[in-house]
């Protein structure tokens, strides 16, 4: 089914490409595994043309959503998840250019899009285009891109006037238990973002970070996943020790070479 609805968007005129991410595009999923599907247009696609092809394969649609990218939310027949996103892929490889070639840090999640285009399964790709902007960007990992997000999100962890630890401490002396969740969430984008800096490996996305940190890191802190579970814990139920958490989590930071 899946295939014969990648068919039908390959024939579109406006479509150069269509790539599978996330575990579908490896050996790591099974049958309830969502569809990740990136779709490289020229030109927009109409919300009836979608829809029209769509609603051949899918039991429930969302058509048009735009709270991250231009995209298309579905539930198949079969009942998976299916996302549908449309990109244009010099835009998309400009972006990519930013982090790889330009080094360009962000606060958190800095190489995702990266990761996302080295490790993509092309569907389809009419012109060749998608194969050498994989190509392109097939390259070792830079040591000015390393060290420029461990210096922002290290800043960010700890080391600057706003940075995250600061905050969480203040929204722990006020029992503010949204800002307590809310700043974790930020101080724990850069810490993984950090983490798979010094190791050089590309970010995988907001998924699974905890196990994938242990399978493709070769250095990681000292009780690296046992103080992230106390800090999951306390946050559950013992908010009085959450700074102490953070606090273990920095000083093990600071003793790996960064």
């Amino acid at each position: 089914m899946v295939n014969k609805l990648f068919g039908e968007l390959a024939d579109l005129e406006q479509v150069e490409a269509i790539a599978l991410g996330g575990s579908r595009a490896g050996e790591c999923y099974d049958e309830k595994s969502d569809y990740d599907v990136y779709v490289y247009i020229t030109s927009p696609i109409s919300e009836e043309t979608r829809r029209c092809i769509l609603e051949k394969y899918c039991g429930y649609m969302e058509i048009g959503n735009q709270y991250w990218e231009h995209e298309d939310n579905c539930v198949l027949k079969n009942d998976i998840d299916i996302d549908i996103l449309y990109r244009d892929l010099d835009g998309f490889c400009e972006g990519v250019s930013d982090v790889a070639e330009k080094f360009q840090a962000h606060n958190g999640y800095t190489t995702c899009m990266w990761h996302n285009l080295l490790n993509c399964r092309i569907i389809c790709d009419k012109n060749g285009r998608l194969k050498k902007a994989k190509e392109r960007f097939d390259i070792p990992y830079p040591d000015q891109l390393r060290d420029n997000i461990i210096e922002r999100n290290t800043n960010l962890l700890y080391a600057a006037m706003p940075a995250y630890s600061l905050q969480i401490k203040k929204a722990c002396s006020r029992n503010d238990r949204v800002s307590i969740v809310h700043r974790t969430a930020a101080f724990l984008e850069s810490y993984f973002d950090v983490l798979f800096a010094v190791n050089r490996q590309t970010h995988p996305g907001e998924k699974r970070l905890i196990e994938l940190c242990k399978k493709n890191c070769s250095v990681l802190p000292k009780s690296f996943e046992e103080n992230l579970d106390r800090l999951f814990d306390d946050i559950a139920g013992n908010s009085d020790r959450i700074s102490d958490d953070i606090d273990e989590i920095i000083n093990e930071l600071k003793k790996m070479e960064l």
